[in-house]
Order: structure tokens, then C-alpha cells, then sequence
């Protein structure tokens, strides 16, 4: 089942990978190539293409696997 707490977002990330497109629309094809799954990478991904801090991407990470149940 796909979740993303750990360091590893588990198992379908090559299906679950265009719903996190859909939330980050900012994040390219290739970026969720790269990131292959790897949450530490989501964040630092997201923070780069959005301008956020650490911080508001954990708090908008934590309320979308909250909203997804993911």
C-alpha cells in the first residue's frame, strides 16, 4: 500500500506518483522520476519548485496523506 511516512514512500510509486503530480503541478515528469518514491526528495522537490520552507512542506505533506489517506 503506497504511504508516505518513512523515509521511503512504499510500494506503487510509478501509480501513485501522478497523484502527487495532481496535488504539486509544479513538479515536472522528470522530478518525479528522479524522486523515485523517496519522500526526503517529494520535500525538497516541492520546496525548490514552490518557494516553501521546510516547515510548510512537512505541514502541506502531513494534511495531504491526511486528505489522501495515503
Amino acid at each position: 500500500e503506497f504511504a508516505m511516512n518513512g523515509d521511503q514512500i512504499e510500494g506503487k510509486w510509478e501509480q501513485e506518483k501522478w497523484k502527487v503530480k495532481e496535488k504539486w503541478g509544479k513538479l515536472t515528469g522528470d522530478d518525479l522520476t528522479r524522486i523515485q518514491g523517496k519522500r526526503d526528495q517529494l520535500a525538497g522537490r516541492t520546496q525548490e519548485r514552490y518557494g516553501l520552507t521546510k516547515e510548510q512542506v512537512e505541514e502541506e505533506m502531513k494534511a495531504w496523506e491526511r486528505d489522501s489517506k495515503l
